[in-house]
């Protein structure tokens, strides 16, 4: 049984141990959260600053705090450049250096290169640099990273309007259903890439930016699944009794029906998420999207198409995509079936 320690009702196990005998959702679940583990703590993998110095008998925390050129025994007083020949011999001569595995931020430019970038994969810069000289890799780290963050925040705020406006519809129905019906056709029918195009001339795009223009139009997703469990739900004996009982009507929306409105819910989350994270990967590829020189997989799948003799750049963009979403999609299959009474553990 799955998390055998924890107590849960026997419906909540019953689904627990569905969602797990799906192996291929029970297997991307966790590797999807192990990859976004890993570029939770980006700093520390992929970075142009070491995580450890040690000099003149004292330590230093590089990656945490910034540090003065002069604190190591130099000249200028502005932030250390710990790739400048010069303070690393500074360093070396009475101390030492602990780098991460990749010594390259997401923006990081590499002006070592033996040939004009973008620069084939070498061991410098494992899968190579773009058509900046910055490192592949640890722009797939940190692209992967805001890729999902952006996802997670535009799928919760989104869910939560969602959810409340499907709410109210379903469950007062009448005169404020059909209001909602006919606003949200007009809503729908909004050009949205014409708004972003018109918003990123206005004001220069941004994380939140686009968070904000992307959730105007994201949240009517849910709200047809939500209506319909509240339309059914709500002249069911246990709503009309409660009704009766003197409970009022946000009560009852909040503690009896919508935890059976969210059963159907949870279940277009990943792939809601899964949508959001495209939709931002589709504004950078058009230049739409994140400001310039942002960690960025569209950016670097735009920089593949501009670039067919790199092929190491569209390459690795697409793989780091197409493996974000079938995960995402995989562990949507299976909270489906977790949630699907129909199916029986085999």
């Amino acid at each position: 049984m799955l998390f055998p320690h924890l107590h849960f009702s026997p419906l909540t196990q019953r689904r627990l141990a569905q969602f797990q005998a799906n192996r291929r959702g029970w297997w991307s679940l966790w590797l999807f959260l192990l990859l976004f583990g890993l570029s939770l703590g980006a700093e520390f993998i992929a970075n142009d600053r070491p995580l450890l110095v040690y000099h003149q008998r004292a330590f230093y925390l590089p990656v945490l705090k910034d540090y003065a050129e002069t604190d190591f025994g130099g000249v200028f007083p502005s932030t250390a450049n710990y790739r400048d020949p010069y303070l690393v011999q500074l360093i070396d001569e009475d101390g030492w250096m602990f780098w991460p595995p990749i010594r390259f931020r997401h923006d990081t430019v590499n002006y070592d290169l033996p040939v004009p970038a973008p620069a084939p994969p070498s061991l410098d810069n494992w899968l190579g640099t773009d058509d900046q000289g910055r490192d592949v890799l640890a722009r797939l780290i940190y692209g992967f990273r805001i890729s999902v963050l952006f996802g997670l925040l535009l799928t919760l705020i989104s869910s939560i309007i969602g959810v409340a406006a499907g709410a109210v519809q379903g469950y007062f129905g009448g005169r404020v259903d059909l209001f909602f019906q006919r606003f949200l056709e007009i809503w729908g029918g909004l050009p949205q890439l014409f708004i972003l195009i018109i918003v990123s001339s206005v004001v220069t795009p941004g994380f939140w930016t686009l968070l904000l223009v992307l959730m105007l139009f994201s949240w009517t997703s849910l709200v047809g699944v939500v209506r319909a469990e509240f339309l059914r739900a709500r002249n069911f004996d246990y709503v009309r009794a409660a009704r009766a009982l003197g409970m009022t009507d946000g009560r009852i929306m909040f503690k009896h029906v919508l935890p059976n409105a969210m059963v159907a819910t949870l279940t277009f989350l990943p792939f809601i998420l899964s949508g959001s994270i495209v939709a931002l990967t589709a504004l950078d590829f058009l230049g739409l999207g994140l400001p310039p020189g942002s960690a960025s997989l569209g950016d670097l799948l735009r920089q593949g198409k501009d670039n067919l003799q790199a092929p190491w750049l569209g390459i690795s963009g697409f793989v780091v995509v197409a493996l974000m979403l079938s995960l995402l999609v995989f562990i949507g299959e299976a909270v489906r079936d977790a949630f699907d009474p129909r199916k029986n553990l085999v």
